[in-house]
């Protein structure tokens, strides 16, 4: 890590959230970079996941967020800053978090945030059906045994590292690498927790750094320019160029790790000194 950055110890911490489908390995080497600056930081696993596609189907995202309020909740017990960074649906998350508990949270980290799916990798037929999910599965009960399958570069432009999670992912080893799919019902609890985010954004004050790559394979841009309008806090931009969907462990994650604890670090020194002047 290249930052000079270093807060002290015990004094703020990070709750890192991965995303959809996926598992906290998503999020290790942020985790470490972290640590590595003096932050706290521990990788949530949201419920239903790291198990069978029919250990996800027992959950929806009112069970992935009480995921996320149990471990922000004891590690805000811990120090003194709060901060909340997740990958993807994890984004998405994090920012329902701070919506529900504003007090409670200093600062969020956005990586490859997803509203919806319109990367370039998602086919026309699928953006389509993908805003469909609330009312086709969740009402008609159409495609509950369906699954989206994820197809290469499965968020990941680094070739040598996709072959790795990928041969893992479709082993089957969802601990690992998280499920090769998206089922039809997990999906339309995500498009459910995303409309509810984006209706409440402006509710969000806190600072953001939003992370994403240029050429995401599964979100566009687009899910950016939504955050930069409608957050009432100010909002950091960071485009990668050599990156995909998978910002977090992709070919940019060490640039990832270092703006993030640049921000961070810079929030927790402000916050100090206005302590200290009161």
């Amino acid at each position: 890590m290249t930052t000079p950055y270093k807060v002290s110890p015990g004094s703020a911490g990070v709750l890192l959230i991965h995303g959809l489908t996926g598992t906290p390995n998503e999020m290790r080497f942020v985790a470490r970079g972290l640590k590595a600056a003096g932050f706290e930081a521990e990788c949530v696993r949201l419920a239903g996941h790291c198990g069978t596609e029919a250990d996800l189907l027992t959950t929806g995202w009112k069970d992935w967020l009480a995921s996320v309020e149990q471990a922000a909740d004891a590690l805000r017990e811990k120090v003194e800053h709060l901060f909340l960074a997740g990958l993807s649906m994890g984004a998405v998350l994090a920012m329902k978090y701070a919506i529900e508990h504003p007090g409670k949270v200093d600062g969020l980290g956005l990586y490859g945030t997803t509203f919806f799916y319109d990367g370039w990798n998602i086919p026309w037929r699928g953006r389509y059906l993908t805003f469909l999910f609330p009312f086709v599965t969740g009402v008609l009960g159409i495609g509950r045994r369906n699954r989206f399958v994820e197809t290469p570069p499965f968020g990941i432009k680094n070739e040598r590292l996709r072959q790795a999670i990928s041969s893992k992912m479709l082993a089957g080893d969802s601990e690992a690498a998280g499920l090769s799919g998206n089922p039809w019902p997990s999906l339309e609890q995500f498009y459910r927790l995303s409309a509810d985010v984006q209706k409440k954004l402006h509710h969000i004050h806190a600072p953001a750094i939003a992370v994403h790559a240029r050429e995401d394979d599964i979100a566009s841009l687009a899910n950016v320019h939504i955050i930069e309008r409608r957050l009432s806090g100010p909002v950091e931009t960071v485009i990668l160029a050599d990156s995909y969907h998978m910002v977090t462990v992709d070919q940019e994650k060490a640039t990832l790790v270092d703006r993030s604890v640049d921000f961070f670090s810079r929030i927790v020194t402000r916050a100090d000194a206005k302590k200290m002047s009161e």
